[in-house]
């Protein structure tokens, strides 16, 4: 940072891509923010702005702080953003105008807790079709020259994965995607008035298909996830086929952008060190170490929050009730109180759990999946193609322009 605003602390948007030197280096800059103020209050944003692990860690696991944005003082711009965006939804009942990723209890434990089981059900047989997923998608990559392995192998695998778990159309793959880029604008707070419109659209087509999917599963149930919810709802369930709509929207969204990126990413950086690609090579049963490491190292998301529950301290800063939170898990990560020469990647560290899924009741419910596809993906990825290699080494890579998510444009290869 510049010395003469050394003083000053950056605001949340400025720790987005749309800041060039975030979005070249977010480790440097979130660094210098971590030394010189591990806390400090975005005006702006009204929020405070947390970047060390030890602060984050409890308080992402306090099952005690709200997590809608709606609970928040007038002066959080989530709350501000969140009404501008629910504006038309607000009147109707909280649990189906948006998902369990901003629900509170008791309406965020009545849906999540059956979605989780039947989900979790489903990941703990479901490596086999993940297996077949990856070996077809590897089958139609052609490797006689470069290519892209976002677009080739990267993007589609979480699709058909989650598309498979939740019994949705396989011949809609390509429009799910383009929804899922769309409504993921949701979550941009500067988004243009383009970005918008696209995620209404999107948010419209994929809510008319669910609503549609739902009454036919209900008409014919299938071996699937969506049947699943279905079963449970005959047995008494009391979550509405409107919140069944919106969570499984959630699902489809989260499960396969954020992999996506997880998968890339991994790939990008066993690629640029190959001592690390090589203990992979040599023992593939090293595999859930350097996912993790992974995740820690170069983690999807840059940030999830939380709103005051009550007066509190926090960092030896007084926050009180209704106050806004902002956790930068990217920050937590790579700090070097809690992670030894933290800038390295290195998949055989001593394990200390990261924060890149989150904590407590909101930690990322689609986690065992996404673990599940990405040691499924890099193993098989590097046995097809042992010599996999970076196309253009000395080429700085291209990240998405997304707002408190990193991932790769294009990840060209070499096989």
């Amino acid at each position: 940072m510049a010395d003469d605003n050394a003083a000053i602390p950056p605001t949340i948007a400025q720790l987005t891509p749309y800041n060039p030197q975030y979005r070249e280096d977010p480790y440097a800059v979130l660094a210098d923010v971590r030394g010189r103020c591990p806390i400090f209050h975005d005006e702006m944003m009204g929020s405070f702005v947390l970047t060390r692990y030890n602060d984050i860690r409890p308080l992402v696991s306090d099952r005690t702080l709200w997590r809608d944005p709606l609970r928040g003082e007038e002066a959080a711009f989530a709350k501000r953003f969140g009404e501008d965006a629910l504006a038309e939804a607000l009147a109707a009942v909280r649990s189906e105008s948006n998902s369990i990723l901003t629900l509170d209890d008791p309406d965020h434990g009545r849906i999540r807790q059956p979605l989780a089981q039947a989900l979790y059900a489903r990941v703990a047989r479901f490596k086999p079709e993940v297996e077949r997923i990856v070996g077809e998608t590897m089958d139609r990559i052609d490797a006689s020259s470069p290519f892209d392995l976002m677009s080739t192998f990267c993007v589609p695998v979480p699709i058909d994965v989650i598309a498979c778990i939740l019994g949705v159309d396989g011949a809609r793959l390509v429009e799910f995607r383009a929804w899922s880029e769309g409504i993921i604008q949701t979550f941009n707070p500067f988004r243009t008035d383009d970005q918008t419109k696209v995620m209404e659209t999107s948010s419209e087509a994929l809510n008319d298909y669910f609503t549609r999917l739902i009454e036919e599963k209900r008409a014919n149930p299938g071996d699937d996830l969506i049947s699943d919810m279905l079963r449970l709802q005959t047995d008494g369930l009391a979550v509405s086929d409107i919140e069944l709509r919106i969570n499984l929207s959630a699902l489809l969204i989260g499960g396969n952008l954020t992999t996506t990126d997880l998968i890339g990413n991994a790939v990008r950086l066993l690629l640029l060190n190959p001592a690390e690609l090589a203990k992979l090579k040599a023992d593939p049963g090293v595999i859930n170490a350097v996912v993790e490491e992974a995740l820690r190292y170069e983690p999807p998301v840059d940030i999830t929050g939380r709103v005051a529950s009550r007066d509190m301290e926090v960092a030896g800063c007084p926050v009180k009730q209704k106050q806004s939170l902002s956790f930068f898990l990217r920050a937590a990560n790579r700090d070097p109180e809690v992670f030894d020469d933290p800038d390295r990647f290195d998949v055989s560290r001593q394990h200390k759990p990261h924060v890149s899924f989150g904590g407590g009741a909101h930690i990322c419910i689609g986690a065992p999946l996404a673990r599940l596809e990405a040691q499924v993906a890099l193993v098989r990825l590097f046995e097809r193609f042992p010599t996999l290699r970076l196309a253009n080494p000395n080429e700085a890579p291209i990240w998405r322009m997304l707002p408190f998510f990193r991932g790769l444009e294009r990840l060209e290869l070499v096989a």
